[in-house]
């Protein structure tokens, strides 16, 4: 059976400028400015690799573990605010209507992703989803890809990822697996075509209507 996989951060749930905010805010209050936009730039990185990345590996030897915990105390302070993207859970039904497992793929920690499933009533729609315990390497490595594949026992023939990064696409790409973009994240069609999308639709909700007239497995 096809494997739809389907990325939770920005592209299910609108938290990509939360985590932003976060994020900025846990390297002041270690006394490290980075710009909001250079910060917003890396969401869909995994924490691991974000911190040296648009800090620099002085700062992530020193202070990464530390300003990694206030990251997560200061999120989630606000993850309360977040919303679903339209037609998110509708997506996943779809999916599931027309033939296909749905893996949700993240590497949030257990209680981040407890909280969207809730927000998506999606326990019991989807068949497997995997947290930050699931992987070594977060994005753009390909670890949580094959982790959701290993999730559902399947070799990746007949997936497909759904994501609103340049990170998704491109840990997609690692894994053989194509990307179908959505700009919910704030990165452009162009960009997301750049680092490897077949396509790119606006939102979640043009998402649907498109695979209402073309299935995946079509």
């Amino acid at each position: 059976m096809p494997v739809a996989i389907l990325d939770v951060d920005g592209t299910l749930v609108d938290t990509n400028y939360h985590h932003a905010i976060a994020w900025f805010r846990a390297f002041l209050r270690h006394d490290v400015i980075v710009p909001v936009w250079r910060v917003h730039r890396h969401i869909g990185m995994g924490g691991d690799q974000l911190v040296g990345t648009v800090a620099g590996d002085d700062v992530e030897e020193r202070l990464g573990d530390q300003i990694r915990e206030a990251e997560g105390e200061l999120y989630r302070e606000l993850i309360d605010e977040v919303q679903t993207m339209e037609g998110s859970r509708e997506l996943i039904t779809d999916l599931r209507d027309t033939g296909n497992q749905v893996v949700l793929a993240s590497s949030a920690k257990d209680w981040e992703i407890e909280h969207y499933i809730g927000l998506l009533d999606a326990r019991e729609i989807v068949d497997a989803w995997t947290t930050s315990a699931d992987v070594e390497q977060t994005k753009p490595e390909p670890d949580l890809i094959r982790a959701a594949l290993d999730k559902v026992e399947d070799d990746g023939a007949d997936a497909i990822m759904i994501g609103d990064t340049i990170w998704d696409v491109k840990a997609a790409s690692r894994a053989g697996i194509e990307t179908l973009g959505v700009l919910t994240g704030g990165f452009s069609e162009a960009e997301l075509r750049e680092a490897g999308a077949i396509e790119v639709f606006a939102s979640v909700q043009e998402l649907r209507e498109s695979l209402a007239r073309t299935p995946l497995n079509a």
